[in-house]
């Protein structure tokens, strides 16, 4: 029987990770983590590199399983749903890797139509309208006919983010967008990013470790660290806050409770037991 969603109203978070817990291993990513994720804001999914942001995405998407816990999205029990029901509610989540993850043997052009040609029945001149509609948002309308190699990083990030809101999904998940983009280019993702949320009422969670720039947009953030939501709330008051860990990721201190080396064997003992083998 299909999966039944619980009814949501304009105010209902359109995520929600109850005490959702998740390990790999022997090695706990989350444990007992709670968020919820607003209709139409964006939402900062702060912490250090390792510590769960994009397993976070797949726990939304469904690419993976809690341990504990539920996953809401969109008013439906992530894992109560059926394939068929699981591919439905994908169609409606947009995606932006952190790589881009563009096909390199289409061009620009066929990137962004892939998904439309994959998802719907849609004619090509319907097809050609929206793909040229979707670069004329991120600049590229006239690069269409470029492939991926002959792209900047920038270039490809936009074109990714326009594939991403081809099927006009009702959320993005943004996988460290930022990284590894130039000053220019960042600033223009930036404001892509906050220009698309309002012009399409989107719902947008980006994951990341840039401070700067998402707190510059984001409406509300989380900073998760150790397995745990250490805080949360608006750029203002995560930046302010006295909360150690909090303070330390947000300020870039390199000492504070969130630890440089990976946790293990002393160093002392690792050293002395290796004399002595």
């Amino acid at each position: 029987m299909p999966a039944q969603p619980h009814t949501l109203s304009a105010h209902d978070p359109l995520v929600t990770l109850e005490d959702v817990s998740f390990a790999r291993g022997a090695r706990v990513i989350f444990d007992g983590v709670n968020i919820e994720i607003p209709r139409g804001r964006i939402t900062a999914i702060l912490g250090p590199s390792g510590g769960g942001k994009t397993t976070l995405l797949r726990l939304i998407g469904g690419q993976l399983a809690p341990a504990s816990g539920k996953v809401n999205v969109f008013g439906h029990d992530v894992q109560a749903l059926n394939t068929a029901e699981l591919f439905a509610m994908r169609r409606r989540i947009g995606m932006l890797f952190q790589s881009g993850a563009l096909l390199t043997d289409l061009d620009v052009f066929e990137n962004v139509a892939f998904p439309l040609r994959e998802h719907t029945n849609l004619p090509e001149s319907m097809i050609r309208t929206i793909v040229l509609m979707k670069l004329e948002v991120v600049g590229l309308r006239n690069a269409r006919n470029l492939y991926p190699r002959e792209l900047s990083g920038g270039m490809a990030r936009r074109v990714a983010l326009a594939r991403a809101i081809a099927l006009d999904p009702l959320m993005v998940l943004y996988d460290e967008p930022f990284a590894g983009q130039d000053p220019i280019s960042m600033g223009i993702l930036v404001r892509l990013i906050k220009k698309l949320n309002e012009a399409l009422n989107l719902t947008s969670v980006i994951v990341s470790h840039d401070v700067t720039e998402t707190a510059s947009i984001a409406d509300q953030m989380y900073l998760i660290a150790e397995g745990k939501v250490v805080e949360s709330g608006p750029p203002a008051a995560m930046k302010s806050s006295s909360t150690p860990a909090v303070a330390q990721f947000m300020r870039g201190l390199p000492d504070g409770p969130m630890p440089f080396h990976f946790p293990g064997v002393d160093y002392l003992t690792d050293l002395v037991d290796g004399v002595s083998s």
